[in-house]
């Protein structure tokens, strides 16, 4: 047989074994993927990601945290852990899934995906049924994906984040911050008409600051046509986080009555009431769908030119 037809019959096998593997992974047809992004380091954009999951999780839910992030900084180093392996281990053979994931607290699974998140676009027909056979071996759903994405993907933006149902995107209240997430906004917006953003202010002095902020950035991307840019809340300046964050924890769990842990708590609750996507509604499959589409799709000319 040709191998073009062979290929052709791997991603077939492939999307379909794919579907069988998901449902039993995630465990529901309701979903939720929301990938959080920032301009440049620095934004506390990690910190947000792993509270937001804790809170959730202290909610009831079952959490899956995709780290696209490599090093001290990544997900596990914010719980002081070490990941032991990385999801292209799992697409190699050289690691079973339930190997690489870890879970920092209860409700709460990691998945290392760093330098599997670059090479996405270009996986073999032996490589999608190695992800298949480890989505296969698991058995504890999911309600609520979180991608952490990293800010210098070779494609310019992450094919996650580019699929998920919602973009948060983390913003300090710096100048260079606010500067270079709407040069991001403005880069995804126009190579994939991604026209909606939501905008999470971080370490902010006042509350009425997060607005301010948002409303600017608001009016410009109105103005020029780029996006519609919707408030997602802000995250106080609060100097307990430092102190937890020195001792790898959680404030929603160390600190749950502090400024921030209340405002990080209220935000991961307003999520889950967010308008569901429109994968959302078909369940884990479509989303899936989307993110291969996406993924063999990109080049990194489309979002770095």
């Amino acid at each position: 047989m040709p191998e073009s037809l062979r290929a052709e019959d791997g991603v077939a096998d492939f999307c379909q074994d794919q579907a069988a593997g998901l449902r039993r992974l995630f465990g529901h047809d309701q979903l939720r993927v929301i990938a959080f992004a920032s301009g440049s380091a620095g934004a506390g954009k990690t910190s947000i990601v792993a509270n937001v999951a804790v809170a959730l999780a202290r909610q009831g839910r079952e959490v899956l945290v995709v780290d696209e992030n490599q090093g001290p900084h990544d997900v596990g180093g914010f719980f002081g852990l070490h990941p032991q392996g990385d999801l292209l281990q799992v697409l190699n053979r050289q690691r079973s899934l339930g190997h690489v994931l870890f879970s920092p607290v209860s409700g709460v699974s990691v998945l290392p995906a760093g330098r599997a998140a670059r090479q996405l676009g270009s996986l073999t027909a032996a490589q999608q049924h190695a992800m298949v056979e480890g989505v296969n071996s698991l058995e504890h759903p999911a309600d609520v994906i979180l991608v952490d994405t990293c800010n210098d993907h070779a494609h310019g933006f992450s094919p996650w984040g580019l699929a998920a149902g919602e973009t948060v995107m983390v913003v300090s209240g710096n100048g260079a911050s606010i500067t270079d997430s709407y040069a991001l906004i403005k880069k995804v917006s126009l190579a994939f008409s991604r026209r909606h953003f939501r905008i999470l202010v971080n370490r902010v002095k006042s509350m009425a600051e997060g607005s301010v902020i948002h409303d600017n950035l608001h009016k410009v991307a109105a103005q020029r046509g780029i996006a519609q840019l919707e408030y997602g809340g802000a995250i106080p300046l609060d100097g307990a986080l430092r102190q937890v964050g020195q001792l790898c924890q959680p404030i929603v769990a160390s600190l749950p009555d502090s400024p921030a842990a209340i405002a990080l708590r209220d935000f991961a609750t307003e999520l889950l009431a967010w308008p569901n996507a429109e994968y959302e509604q078909g369940g884990v499959e479509h989303f899936i769908q989307q993110l291969l589409h996406l993924s063999h799709r990109l080049s990194p000319s489309v979002l770095l030119a």
